[in-house]
């Protein structure tokens, strides 16, 4: 469902009466974040909106302030506003007050609104178009934006927000997470979506800080360093055991040795050297295994340290 058929789904909800809450009003509250309202005379009109989002897998601005989502989404003409988008209205006598709705329908010189706490409840009501603040509708490029997905995803893998993943032109999960991450660090509305202020905070930025712990530091739990500590831990006994018992190594891989090492000394006459050759065969093969797990374990960490991976 769309944020503006849950909208709707919710026509008739009013505030509980005098004293009373409305336990569905309350639940919108907390939905984005402010449980820690007590009654449902609080201004309701962005919880309203902001639950309808979340409830639709939108991320909402998380505030209770309906100008908070002149900054949400992207800017939509008021000539190019379609049902479903939301408007913005002024309401009060400060400047931080407004009324926040989902836009029914616009006819001439009036904007149909559905939204909560019109009227204490929630339902279609009419507005002039000419109160309008702005249009914002939900989306992840805004329609200045020039750089293509591609470029801003290459971008902030060069500044080493590698949780952008794969370079695909596509804004999956990992992308949005790495343009949240990169919002967040510099001070930019937290919604996924790649805007104006996104791509020329991109242009403008440094590669990302990596904290002293992390850059010394290495992985904790890690299933590559465990298992590459375990691979030389075996390597090394199994390197000492083929020297020093003079005798085929027990690992697979020696036992292969062993037999193309044969074969070998059968062809030129040499079977008298292979119980000479034969320990340190095997002390190659668990030497080379030792080797490969060093620079697996020296690869994790290495990729910790410079943010590739967590």
């Amino acid at each position: 469902m769309t944020p503006f058929d849950i909208a709707r789904s919710y026509i008739g909800t009013t505030e509980g009466p005098g004293p009373e809450n409305n336990p569905v009003i309350m639940e919108m509250y907390g939905s984005i974040g402010h449980d820690w309202v007590e009654h449902d005379s609080v201004a309701w009109c962005a919880a309203f909106v902001g639950h309808c989002l979340e409830q639709a897998g939108i991320r909402s601005t998380h505030k209770l302030t309906a100008r908070s989502y002149l900054d949400w989404g992207v800017p939509v003409a008021t000539a190019d506003a379609r049902q479903g988008d939301i408007g913005i209205i002024p309401r009060g006598r400060s400047s931080w007050q407004g009324h926040v709705f989902f836009i029914d329908r616009i006819e001439g010189a009036w904007v149909w609104g559905l939204g909560g706490n019109q009227g204490d409840a929630v339902n279609i009501k009419r507005y002039p178009v000419s109160k309008l603040l702005g249009v914002r509708r939900a989306s992840h490029i805004a329609p200045e934006v020039t750089l293509s997905v591609e470029a801003v995803q290459r971008r902030l893998k060069a500044l080493d927000y590698h949780e952008v993943g794969t370079i695909d032109g596509i804004i999956g999960p990992r992308t949005r997470g790495a343009i949240l991450a990169f919002r967040d660090d510099h001070d930019l509305p937290l919604v996924p979506i790649v805007d104006v202020a996104l791509t020329d905070a991109l242009e403008k930025a440094l590669p990302r800080a990596i904290t002293p712990e992390r850059a010394s530091g290495a992985p904790k739990d890690s299933r590559i360093v465990a298992a590459s500590n375990a691979q030389v831990g075996l390597g090394v006994i199994g390197a000492v055991g083929s020297i020093g018992s003079q005798i085929a190594p027990a690992l697979v891989e020696a036992e292969q040795a062993r037999d193309m090492a044969g074969r070998a000394f059968s062809l030129f006459g040499l079977e008298a050297w292979l119980t000479i050759a034969l320990p340190w065969i095997g002390a190659a093969v668990f030497l080379t295994v030792i080797l490969y797990a060093l620079r697996s374990r020296a690869a994790r960490i290495d990729d910790h340290r410079t943010g590739k991976t967590p």
